[in-house]
Parts: structure tokens; sequence; C-alpha cells
């Protein structure tokens, strides 16, 4: 039966990467998706899906409904773009000025669209349900995932998966990580208020800029000397800003940063200490600081067993030696808010071919990634709807001789 799958869904490739260049093409930012989710349900319904549009404002979710009994599964893609200029010389360049597809989000799209296509022409032999989750809005807090579980997109599902395609790791390997695998993601913003004057006389000034300066010093103490260095804790500062003109003291210093945890009691103790040292470091000075503190995505846990369940079945579709177990990442995603609610498990699709020039990191101007990747994540999710039965699939060899 996957073999089947997988020769079907091998069938539509060249579909699904006209899709994900059209995507590619048109990319739209969070809170501001129109069209794409508008083609997303169009392709579903021709497919004899049952669709929901705008859930949670402008997610879109297809239930297909098999034949077998079996449990409800969700599968998870989003849509969004982000706020960059595309600097690739390919025929599929983004056309809308600043905004491009950074991140693989039209990865995802098209290939859990291939993944509908094919499960549709077989609805009865599928076991139990597939509810095909496509989320809009997961580059900006607070995202679109909490927004669509509230409006019911999980209500009768049994277990969740997501997966990302990942430009570190090369095309034809999958990762797995055991646990947690992203981490909260949270910024801050602190106004130091002091007193300017001229640069000649600085005795007779408060200056906010030399405070900002001995606060982005001190904060960096808060991993280094006050959380245990067993707990993984990033803090950095991104930006300062302060002044004019070289002779001017300025009258205010503003700093933007961000924290990066696993722990949810690390992440509380570190918010309350970047209040407690700005407080204290701008008053040492005379001057005042306030702290906007912005919490962002909670870290993403997989589930243990979804997870043992997946390495499996990856082991059998693309080889043992092909399966990563990847370290845990300090980037964030709300995928997290579907796992606190039902079991399953986030993975990672290798996306990087220094031959084609994916090389870069998401979020970067120049970021691809192999569209091969679709292929692979499309087979990953079949294998994950019909997983009860390893036997079924072709060997590690002929699948990926048939993944190009």
């Amino acid at each position: 039966m996957l073999s089947d799958l997988f020769a079907r869904l091998e069938q539509l490739y060249p579909e699904l990467v006209n899709i994900r260049r059209e995507l590619h093409m048109y990319p739209e930012l969070s809170y501001q998706e129109v069209n794409t989710p508008q083609k997303v349900a169009d392709y579903l319904r021709a497919l004899g899906l049952t669709v929901r549009t705008e859930v949670g404002g402008r997610g879109v979710v297809g239930l297909l409904r098999g034949g077998k009994p079996g449990k409800t599964i969700a599968l998870r893609a989003d849509f969004d773009a982000l706020p960059i200029q595309d600097e690739k010389q390919v025929e599929y360049k983004s056309r809308i000025p600043g905004v491009m597809h950074a991140c693989g989000h039209d990865i995802h799209t098209s290939a859990l669209l291939g993944v509908a296509h094919v499960l549709s022409e077989v609805r009865e032999q599928v076991p139990g349900n597939v509810v095909f989750l496509h989320q809009f809005a997961e580059e900006m807090p607070p995202g679109g995932a909490k927004a669509m579980i509230e409006d019911g997109c999980l209500d009768g599902v049994d277990e969740v998966y997501g997966a990302h395609v990942w430009s570190t790791e090369p095309y034809g390997t999958i990762g797995v990580t055991d646990g947690y695998t992203m981490a909260a993601g949270d910024g801050f913003e602190i106004d130091i208020s002091g007193k300017g004057g001229h640069g000649g006389q600085p005795h007779l000034t408060i200056d906010p800029l030399v405070v900002g300066c001995q606060l982005v010093v001190n904060l960096q103490q808060i991993v280094s000397r006050r959380v245990d260095p067993i707990e993984p804790v990033v803090l950095s500062v991104g930006s300062i800003h302060s002044g004019l003109a070289a002779n001017v003291i300025p009258d205010t210093c503003h700093i933007n940063g961000n924290v990066r945890t696993f722990n949810q009691e690390v992440r509380g103790f570190v918010e309350q200490q970047i209040r407690q040292i700005t407080e204290a470091t701008c008053e040492a000075a005379g001057a005042v600081g306030t702290v906007r503190y912005r919490s962002g995505y909670d870290a993403v846990w997989n589930h243990p067993e979804q997870t043992q369940v997946v390495r499996r079945l990856f082991q059998h579709l693309i080889g043992e030696e092909n399966v990563k177990n990847l370290d845990p990442s300090m980037a964030s995603e709300d995928f997290t808010y579907y796992l606190q609610k039902v079991p399953g498990t986030f993975f990672f699709v290798g996306g990087r071919n220094p031959e084609i020039g994916a090389t870069y990191p998401h979020h970067h101007p120049m970021f691809d990634a192999d569209e091969r990747a679709i292929l692979l994540t499309g087979k990953a999710f079949l294998s994950i709807v019909f997983g009860g039965d390893v036997s079924s699939f072709p060997s590690p060899i002929e699948s990926a001789t048939a993944q190009g």
C-alpha cells in the first residue's frame, strides 16, 4: 500500500513544485494571509474533503474520513512568510517587495497538500481519520496555533504531527529529537531615562548610554553566574539605540533583546532577574529603567511514545543511517500548543543541498531548500498515517532511489 502511495506522490511531484513556487512568488505575512488560505481551501475542497476556513482567524482545516478503523491523526503545515527581501536569482523569486518565504513554509504547505491528494484517492483504505491543519501566523506571536485550537481544530484528534524543512541538514535525512526540541522564545525592551546635556559637561548629566552599556554587560551575568550551568539559556541583546550627535549626551537609551529557555521555572527566573538587574543598574547611576517583557511561544516538547514510533517508521523509510538524533534547537515554534493538548512529535526534514545553493540559514534573504524535501515530508506523513504496518514499506534503498 505505501509503495503505491509513495509512487503516486512522486507522480504529483511536478504539481506540488508548481504549488510551492507559486506560494514562494506570492508570499503573505503573518495575519495578512488572504490568497494563500483561499488557495489551500480550494485545493482541499476539490479533493472532496470537509473543509473549514477562517479557523481561529485565517486557518484552514481539512478532514478526511478513512474507511477503516483507526485513530484520528492531525498533520500540520504553516503558510505565512517573513518581512525579508528575497535576494535569490531564481525564476520563482518573490514578486512581493520585502516579503519572502525564508523559512520553508511553502515547502510544508505543498507537501501536506500532496498528502491530502494521495489519501483522498484511497480514502476507503485509510485507517481512522486525518485532519489537515493549515496554519497561519506561525512567525509572529501569539501565533495561529492557539487561536486554531481554541476554535476546535484538535477536537476529536488523538495524535498530532508536524514537520519543518531544516537548512542545516542535508536532503535525504530526517532529524528527530526526544523531549525538548525547540526553545521558548521571549523578548524584552528596556527604556532608560537619564538627563541629557552637552558632551563636554558630562558631570551635569545622567548619561543613559553609559548606563545602557553597563546594563548589557550586567545582564550577561544572569546566564553565566545566576542560572545552573546544566540549564540551557540564551540571553542576547540585539540592539541598543541612544543619541544622534557625537557632542550631545542623550536623554534616553533603548535596548532590545531576546531570551531562549526550555525549563519553565528558569524562564520565569530569567525574566525576574532582567527586571531586578535593570532596576539596580539604573538606580546606581541615578537613571530610571522600564522593562517590557514579552512572553513568546512555550518550549516544544515531543512526547516519548510518538517520537519513538516515528523514529522507527523513518528508519524503515530512508534507512537508519539517515535518521538523525538532533540536539534541541534554540529556535522557537508555536507547534508546542498542539503538543500541549494531544500527544505527538515535531521532526525535521533535511533541505540543504550545496549543488543548488540551498545552504543559507532560515530567515536569510538567500534562503532556499531542495524541493525534493516536499516528497520526503509527504512520505514521512504518509508513513505516520499508515504506521501500524511497517511491513508494507518499500526498502530504504528503493525509497531513496525513488526520491531522486
